[in-house]
């Protein structure tokens, strides 16, 4: 061994520090702030961009399709796949907004029905709560005065917010177009950050990402469509007007966790009022959302979605909070495939493989604490 090669070896020995447990656990918590909080104050940037490369890596396979079969340059190929997607969505929106127009042509109905229906609800608390339609007055007069005044405070921000979300929308198809045209020099900018024996790792994590990726957002399209058919299917056999809109509609929401299936049982139960003002047809109504609900959760989901993201509830519900109050809606949406991502970053690196493993679900059934003098089992 020459001189030169010892000393390098000696080198990187006194260049490796390993720091006690107290201090690695205080950087991760410094960086889980550090990101969260350029997550906050860069949302409005970030969130489109993260919402383009769940597109991006949902559309590949086209573009490597277009490449490798057809010969289209990549360019080519990248706008052609981005053309076809935004198309495909235009073409959704266009059904939904022909099917609210003829909704809106009985608005006149559907707010006859609505009082109707108030009129029933005030009679009954009437008769059973001893409330006089007065008091029922006064109390609803007194909560719409108070909600003008606070719309008429929020107004600004609600329409600043709109465009921005508009803004937003617009430029997603710009970026998944940029990211499917600079994917490879994105990786050899990645392959570029480590030294070479990590490449084999880094190859693994990224195509393990890109399988993770496509599996779980096909999974959402399967189980929106599902949805979509299992809501019409339920509403058409009780006699609701509309129930391919209203099943879509319900199919589009559910991709919002907690939130879209509540929103789209208030606008099932609207509609319905465009017929008839009957309670039964709304309990109808009800009763078929819960039974959706119910197939989605105990069958759908774990049929489709958790076995492409093996992540447990705990977690998934921290980080659907935690993605609501950083951005909205698109946090909520977004925080299931970012916490699968960093999942499979953590399983690959040995340092951080801890935290992999805390946020999977597979639940041991016991464990066995095991010391030098004495070892007992936590079932």
């Amino acid at each position: 061994m020459s001189f030169n090669t010892h000393f390098n070896m000696k080198n990187d020995m006194s260049n490796t520090i390993k720091f006690p447990f107290y201090i690695r656990l205080s950087f991760a918590m410094i960086s889980l702030i550090s990101i969260t909080y350029i997550l906050c104050i860069g949302s409005s940037v970030l969130m489109p961009i993260l919402l383009a490369f769940l597109l991006a890596v949902l559309l590949l396979p086209i573009v490597r399709f277009l490449n490798s079969r057809l010969h289209f340059p990549n360019a080519l190929s990248s706008s052609i796949t981005v053309i076809l997607f935004v198309a495909i969505i235009i073409g959704i929106l266009l059904f939904i907004s022909y099917q609210i127009s003829d909704i809106a042509n009985d608005f006149d109905q559907i707010r006859e029905n609505i009082n109707i229906f108030i009129n029933e609800i005030q009679q009954y608390i009437r008769t059973y709560f001893h409330v006089s339609f007065w008091e029922q007055r006064k109390y609803i007069d007194d909560i719409t005065q108070d909600s003008f005044k606070k719309g008429k405070e929020t107004i600004g921000t609600t329409i600043l917010s709109v465009t921005n979300t508009i803004l937003d929308i617009a430029l997603i198809p710009i970026y998944t177009f940029l990211i499917l045209l600079y994917r490879n020099h994105f990786i050899l900018f990645l392959a570029k950050l480590f030294r070479k024996e990590y490449h084999i790792k880094l190859q693994e994590i990224l195509s393990q990402i890109k399988g993770t990726v496509q599996s779980y957002i096909l999974g959402l399209i399967i189980e929106m469509i599902a949805v979509s058919a299992l809501t019409s299917i339920g509403l058409y056999f009780i006699g609701i007007k509309y129930v391919i809109l209203l099943g879509i509609i319900t199919g589009i929401l559910n991709l919002i966790p907690y939130i879209g299936i509540l929103v789209a049982g208030v606008l099932t139960i609207l509609s319905s009022l465009s017929s008839t003002p009957e309670l039964s047809l709304i309990i109808g109504v009800i009763i078929i959302n819960i039974i959706v609900q119910l197939i989605d959760n105990h069958i759908l989901v774990p049929m489709i979605i958790n076995t492409k993201v093996q992540i447990n509830a705990f977690v998934s519900i921290i980080g659907i909070i935690i993605g609501a109050q950083i951005a909205g809606i698109a946090g909520m949406f977004l925080a299931i495939p970012i916490l699968a991502i960093l999942k499979i970053i953590f399983d690959r690196i040995e340092s951080i493989e801890a935290w992999g493993y805390l946020m999977g679900d597979n639940l041991p059934k016991t464990f066995i604490w095991r010391t030098k003098k004495s070892s007992f089992n936590d079932s």
